[in-house]
């Protein structure tokens, strides 16, 4: 059983961010959910429609002050929220796919990611992603990722992995993902548009695998009034984002359909012999590949920006 959750949290505030994890994940495991997915960036949220005081050729105070304040309330991964979430994660017996702000802890910690997180029932930390290509202004908050975290990982329900939001419109990509016999596939997503729908439902038949759409319902009332740009949404309206999450069937079949304008949580029992009946007229990396015509080459090297090596004594 696969709960999706369709929620925000208060914009920039880590604890209201863990505390939705908790009580939606218990609530779900309370219906016998076997992995549980979270929206992009659930912890500590999307900034929709935010400036940061940025123009083209300059930032300003007040935009640099708020994006402290989100480096201050993302995370290390591993770190000491990954081990409350792997402690939530043991006490429920499910696996958590969660949408997380990463900061770089190995280089200056200057730079944030755009990471899924994946952890286990024995509490482990069993594999990120990093967003490859944070998407148009998203740039100026995360960094990009590298192809060391296109990860899929083998639980006894099917082979689960993801990309997020319009990474998904990246074809190499999703390639490299089917590649790797991916059977649930995961797109924590911000984007709320009727076109989201048919990227979905796309992937789950060019891929023939489960599609797990993600989003957060988001309204005015979860950003801080205080924030220093808030200036930037004090005339939208009420609800920022509608949500859309749904599940997609191996043939681009809704197994659940989106959810709009609520929060929720959507929950499916999957069939995972789809998968396979599926595949049998269509295969993207099997059957149906040309590799005398097609190859794609995928660079899985971590890219580090300083090598220390040592010298021989």
């Amino acid at each position: 059983m696969i709960p999706v959750v369709q929620s925000a949290p208060i914009l920039f505030n880590k604890q209201s961010s863990l505390d939705k994890i908790v009580r939606m994940t218990k609530e779900a495991a309370g219906k016998g959910a076997n992995l549980v997915v979270f929206p992009e960036v659930f912890l500590p949220g999307y900034p929709r429609g935010l400036y940061f005081g940025t123009r083209v050729g300059s930032r300003n105070t007040a935009g640099r002050s708020d994006w402290e304040r989100y480096w201050e309330n993302s995370i290390d991964v591993p770190g000491v929220e990954t081990e409350l979430l792997g402690e939530l994660a043991r006490e429920t017996g499910v696996y958590l796919a969660i949408g997380v702000v990463e900061r770089d802890r190995e280089f200056s910690r200057g730079t944030l990611y755009n990471s899924i997180v994946y952890i286990g029932p024995d509490g482990n930390v069993l594999g990120k992603h990093r967003k490859l290509v944070p998407t148009g202004s998203e740039r100026l908050l995360w960094g990009q990722g590298d192809g060391s975290t296109l990860t899929v990982i083998d639980t006894p329900f099917g082979r689960i992995g993801g990309l997020i939001c319009w990474e998904n419109y990246m074809p190499l990509a999703r390639t490299a993902m089917y590649a790797q016999g991916i059977d649930i596939f995961i797109t924590p997503t911000a984007d709320a548009r009727d076109t989201w729908q048919a990227t979905i439902q796309h992937i789950a038949c060019e891929g023939r695998c489960f599609v797990i759409s993600c989003n957060q319902f988001v309204t005015k009332d979860t950003y801080p009034t205080d924030l220093a740009c808030y200036d930037d949404i004090r005339q939208d309206p009420d609800i920022l984002c509608r949500g859309g999450s749904a599940i997609v069937g191996p043939l681009g079949e809704y197994i659940v359909e989106p959810l709009y304008n609520q929060e929720g949580i959507l929950i499916a029992n999957l069939d995972l012999s789809l998968v396979t009946q599926s595949r049998y007229d269509f295969d993207v990396v099997g059957h149906y590949s040309r590799p005398d015509v097609f190859q794609l080459i995928v660079n899985r090297q971590k890219q580090d920006i300083v090598r220390v090596s040592k010298m021989d004594e």
